[in-house]
């Protein structure tokens, strides 16, 4: 029987590893690391995997657990294994559904020269849980180097975007351009039926006799986990070829499963924040690359000079933590980027502060087909559970929208992603390229005439900051409590 399992060869030049400028044709030769030769591999791969479905129903699995699953017609299915519970369960249950699974870890670390300068190397312990679940089911497992790719695609928009003073979304960016884009390509050839992930979502395929008809975007089963924001953005082409096992199991279902399937990784913690960084601070990331400038932080109502900062690109809009002012809590509620001033708030919440109308481009449909003027959707302008009912207007027959929300948001960030979706269907998203309307949190003239001033040393030192009231402070947090309330059983 053919062992195809990786082993971490982490000692060994990344040159060895590295894959080339995508080219499905040469990724053969790069992107196998195993004792056996990848033309072996694939001269004989069709044959020697439909015949090893020698799988064995778990008593435990209940039909919903395989619903997503597809599991009533035997596939050749590419899965992503990131060395997460998600995408190992993921793995498992299309395993007992029948299907002949390879396993794919991409690899989207920066080049091992950081590592001196980081101390750190996020992705061995990965890629030892990966290559353990693998070894229970014998999966064979590749390892894919899209770090060139990723750079170039994703991380080199992030720090520009940041430059330029908006908030960018990088999972929606790696799921579009690298998971689902520069892999997808690379196996092109390579004859899966469909590549499968851990996301929380489902996917709803038509009947092999309705090929033409478009594949649809639902929400997962757990609401608290969907990732349906974050898959927005991605093209019917790719949506086409997509499985999502988890579409139909929630979260602590899966710990459930995970111990159920004695997973090597079942009691690991889910990993947050941005997918490359591994334990390395985002502000530090960004410090890296961008550098620092000392600003001035200014009081949006009065003008006050609070403070100083590091440089704009370090904050967005709504954001609380790192500002280290006394007296708060104090919110940023805008930037002016060309003069590197943050403008900042302790009234954030207040009710005549209303944000609910912005533009949206970038617009990508999931059905591939534009969207006209409609008055009744659903929108996220983040992830999470939360919804909003919106109207969506084109501007002048571009690629460019006006959103009106039905309640107010605190948090609009220029650079994000706006999901809308029909039901619980997801029918696409943009990005919010602004939020300003007439109703947006004004910033003074006085703050506006000293944000442009030349020479800010003529400015003097930082006001001494009055506490607020104990009874005004306790309403602010009462107003964010309350709005984030709202999002969550919208």
């Amino acid at each position: 029987m053919l062992s195809a399992v990786v082993k971490p060869l982490l000692s060994l030049s990344p040159s060895l590893f590295r894959l080339p400028p995508l080219s499905s044709s040469s990724l053969s030769l790069y992107f196998r690391v195993s004792p056996f030769s990848s033309s072996h591999f694939h001269s004989q791969s069709p044959h020697l995997l439909s015949s090893r479905r020698n799988y064995s129903r778990h008593a435990f699995l209940a039909d919903h657990y395989l619903s997503c699953s597809m599991p009533n017609k035997p596939l050749r299915v590419a899965v992503l294994l990131s060395g997460g519970v998600d995408s190992s369960v993921a793995l498992r249950l299309l395993h007992a559904a029948g299907h002949s699974c390879t396993a794919f870890y991409l690899k989207i670390w920066f080049q091992e020269g950081f590592e001196n300068f980081w101390n750190q190397c996020p992705w061995e312990d990965d890629l030892k849980y990966a290559k353990h679940v693998c070894e229970q089911v014998d999966v064979p497992l590749e390892v894919v180097h899209l770090t060139d790719e990723y750079w170039e695609r994703v991380v080199s928009y992030i720090i520009e975007e940041y430059r330029c003073g908006r908030t960018p979304n990088p999972d929606v960016l790696c799921n579009t351009r690298i998971k689902f884009g520069a892999f997808m390509d690379a196996i092109s050839d390579m004859e899966y039926d469909y590549i499968a992930s851990g996301h929380y979502a489902k996917v709803v395929h038509p009947p092999a006799d309705q090929s033409d008809s478009s594949s649809v975007l639902e929400l997962s089963q757990d609401m608290v986990k969907d990732q349906t924001y974050f898959l927005s953005h991605l093209s019917q082409a790719q949506l086409k070829r997509l499985l999502f096992p988890l579409g139909c199991v929630k979260k602590e279902e899966v710990r459930k499963l995970a111990t159920q399937f004695d997973l090597p990784n079942k009691d690991r913690k889910d990993s947050q924040g941005i997918c490359f960084l591994g334990k390395i601070k985002f502000s530090d990331f960004v410090g890296r690359h961008i550098g620092e400038m000392e600003g001035i932080i200014l009081e949006a109502e009065t003008g006050d000079l609070l403070g100083n900062h590091r440089g704009f690109w370090f904050y967005t809009i709504g954001q609380r933590q790192g500002l280290r002012l006394p007296g708060g809590p104090w919110y940023v509620v805008e930037k002016d980027t060309k003069n590197n001033v943050v403008f900042v708030s302790r009234n954030y919440y207040s009710i005549d502060k209303r944000r609910r109308v912005f533009r949206v481009g970038s617009l990508r449909w999931l059905s591939g087909k534009p969207l006209c003027n409609v008055n009744q959707l659903r929108c996220k302008v983040r992830h999470g559970p939360g919804f909003y009912s919106c109207s969506f207007e084109m501007e002048g027959g571009g690629d460019v929208a006006v959103v009106h929300l039905d309640e107010d948001d605190q948090g609009l960030a220029a650079g994000q992603f706006a999901a809308f979706y029909e039901g619980t269907t997801c029918i696409g998203s943009g990005v919010i390229l602004e939020s300003r309307d007439d109703q947006c949190f004004p910033v003074c003239a006085k703050a506006l005439e000293l944000a442009a001033m030349e020479d800010k040393t003529k400015l003097g030192k930082p006001v001494k900051i009055k506490t607020m009231p104990v009874t005004t402070s306790a309403e602010a947090e009462l107003g964010e409590t309350s709005a984030e309330a709202k999002l969550v059983n919208a």
